[in-house]
């Protein structure tokens, strides 16, 4: 592992030392003349230890330590003193610096502290990341609902994939939350503060395409009044969503693949090459090897789109999520007419469990608007399709979840209500990967 250490002090001379001897004890050295300079270039989570000493012109050590502490409390700072300075580093250390070491220094003192310093800041950062990925995890629980196995996989690969930085390609049927899941890409990836853009290719007539990736200049067409940035440009630093990429003409597909090969575009009627820095996420129906087979698209376009790829699966494979979404939504419907929705009964849970929602979470969505607001029955057709066996399980998956639910994980409390012994509870539990943890209050 690469141990990384940053020095700063005013003296050339004992820079260039340090240096020298750190480098050939195998860390890797950064220097710096002025305290201002290393705290402007310093980076966030810096994987190191800062070395520094106390008295420099402008900001001295002191000061530079105050800001670190203030940036981030968990980096080392380690601080050459003189000898009429030790009182002032005890107090430093009192005050958050991690050690102080006494010039002239034994070069061995140095970097056994730093050997120390750095086994702690490992400790930190993992720690750091840890608390992170559960943040995200709880935060992405909030957005992508559901209980059942398929749709935790999907999340642990989202979160997998939403920092690296690759293109995405996200396949699923219509309906089954394919902009969603882009959108959680870009807000859990480092781009999240730059623009998420969203285009439906299936949309947008052949002769605009051009100008609304591209943009145009005044003057460029018949039409075109004034300069217009388009799709590609206005994504620069963040995310360009492409849905129903199948759509894409084929004239326009090699247009695109320039882009994602030279990172640069040019609007229409313009000479000058815009430098552009984005991520595409695509989403589409069919299988784009399939249709590059069939001619309707290219396929070095599809290998540079899918470098990494989700699917979603319908909502008729993770039946055990239809009760949560279905109360979700019913309950945002209501909220926002200023009513109160009713509960599902036994009959009408059993008809959302059997249907096959053909349309997914969208169609979903639109029968609990719909008996929200007391305007339909709660699914169409809803007795036909799916097994009784498949039925059966998704309704005892349903009560089990209901009932962890309602008592907050309390084990004892659901074996009395559903009158189940603890074997024959946990065996359930673990066939509809419900786990106690996520019920805890």
């Amino acid at each position: 592992m690469t141990q990384h250490v940053c020095v700063i002090d005013d003296e050339a001379s004992i820079r260039e030392a340090i240096e020298q001897f750190l480098g050939l004890c195998g860390f890797t050295v950064q220097t710096f003349e002025r305290a201002d300079v290393c705290l402007a270039q310093l980076p966030t989570d810096y994987p190191g230890v800062v070395v520094t000493d106390v008295r420099m012109p402008g900001m001295d050590g002191m000061a530079l330590l105050a800001e670190l502490q203030a940036r981030d409390p968990g980096l080392p700072v380690i601080l050459l003193t003189g000898h009429g300075d030790v009182p002032m580093a005890v107090a430093a250390i009192r005050s958050g610096a991690y050690d102080f070491i006494e010039k002239p220094f034994d070069p061995e003192q140095l970097t056994r502290a730093l050997h120390r310093a750095l086994e702690k800041r490992t400790l930190v950062l993992e720690n750091r990341q840890l608390h992170q990925r559960a943040d995200q995890h709880s935060a992405l629980q909030a957005r992508l609902l559901g209980v059942s196995p398929a749709l935790g996989e999907l999340r642990q690969r989202l979160l997998a994939m939403a920092g690296l930085p690759v293109n995405v390609l996200i396949r699923g049927e219509t309906g089954a939350g394919k902009e969603l899941v882009a959108r959680c890409l870009h807000d859990f990836s480092p781009r999240a503060k730059g623009p998420f853009v969203a285009l439906n290719c299936a949309a947008i007539p052949e002769a605009l395409f051009e100008a609304e990736l591209f943009g145009h200049e005044a003057g460029a067409f018949t039409g075109a009044h004034g300069k217009r940035v388009g799709k590609l440009e206005f994504a620069s630093g963040g995310t360009l969503f492409l849905d129903e990429i199948e759509s894409l003409p084929l004239a326009h597909q090699a247009k695109l693949l320039r882009v994602l090969q030279e990172r640069h575009i040019e609007r229409l009627g313009a000479n000058q090459s815009i430098e552009v820095n984005l991520r595409i996420v695509a989403a589409t129906k069919p299988d784009l090897l399939d249709e590059a087979r069939a001619g309707r698209f290219r396929e070095d376009l599809v290998y540079r789109l899918n470098v990494a790829e989700l699917q979603l699966p319908p909502l008729r494979q993770r039946r055990e999520d239809i009760p949560l979404l279905f109360e979700h939504f019913a309950r945002h419907a209501a909220e926002g007419a200023g009513l109160t929705s009713a509960p599902l009964g036994p009959l009408q849970l059993a008809a959302l469990l059997a249907h096959d929602w053909p349309g997914n979470v969208r169609e979903l969505a639109n029968a609990a608007q719909r008996h929200a607001l007391g305007l339909g029955a709660v699914a169409p057709a809803a007795v036909e399709g799916g097994s009784l066996a498949a039925q059966a399980e998704a309704f005892e998956a349903h009560c089990l979840r209901a009932a962890l639910s309602r008592h907050k994980g309390e084990i004892k409390a659901v074996m009395h209500e559903l009158q189940l012994p603890r074997r024959t509870l946990n065996e359930k539990m673990q066939r509809h990967g419900l786990a106690r943890e996520a019920f805890l209050a």
